[in-house]
């Protein structure tokens, strides 16, 4: 039995370096960690994380072109205006009022103000002398309108694109950018 018990002694313990100064020291083996619970702990996260803040930049705005500086801030006032970005300038046209067509002895009344959209201010002058033009224009259309035609977004998309294409029609050879709803009553 000490044979046995000297065996088991000398297998829990470390092996002694001999005495020697030419025999290297024993080191401590270091464990490493498996490549799976480096992958899982480690460089997952870090993906995440990296591509988390990534899609958050992008979502902010981070990624997009900077905004030019004017350096003073002030924008061109007489109409001209940078390379692809035009200066917008709106023309109120007089308020209108009509009566829409009915079956019933009802009457229904249309209020409605509109503010068209320019190319140029200098378009301006030029759109004044036909102005009773296209007012007529637009009374005419409006009055066989019905309240049904009027109803829900559809029917202000219609009416927007059919006004916009009598005024072009009305001022010819110049044109109107878009027409634009300030008030819109029906009784």
């Amino acid at each position: 039995m000490a044979k046995s018990a000297e065996k088991t002694k000398k297998a829990d313990e470390p092996e002694e370096a001999p005495a020697g100064d030419d025999a290297p020291a024993l080191e401590p083996v270091k464990k490493r960690l498996p490549g799976k619970v480096i992958i899982l702990y480690i460089v997952a996260p870090l993906l995440v994380l990296l591509i988390g803040g990534g899609a958050g930049a992008y979502f902010l705005g981070m990624f997009d072109a900077p905004a030019e500086e004017h350096g003073s801030g002030e924008h061109a006032a007489d109409g001209e205006h940078e390379e692809g970005k035009p200066v917008a300038v709106f023309y109120d046209l007089p308020e209108i009022l009509v009566n829409l067509s009915t079956t019933g002895k009802k009457e229904t009344y249309l209020k409605i103000r509109i503010a068209l959209e320019l190319e140029d201010e200098k378009m301006q002058a030029g759109l004044e002398p036909l102005m009773p033009r296209v007012v007529d224009n637009f009374q005419v259309f409006l009055r066989e309108m019905r309240v049904e035609d009027l109803s829900g977004s559809a029917g202000m998309v219609r009416l927007k694109e059919e006004l916009l294409q009598r005024i072009n029609l009305s001022v010819q050879p110049l044109k109107v950018r878009d027409v634009l709803f300030k008030e819109m009553l029906i009784q």
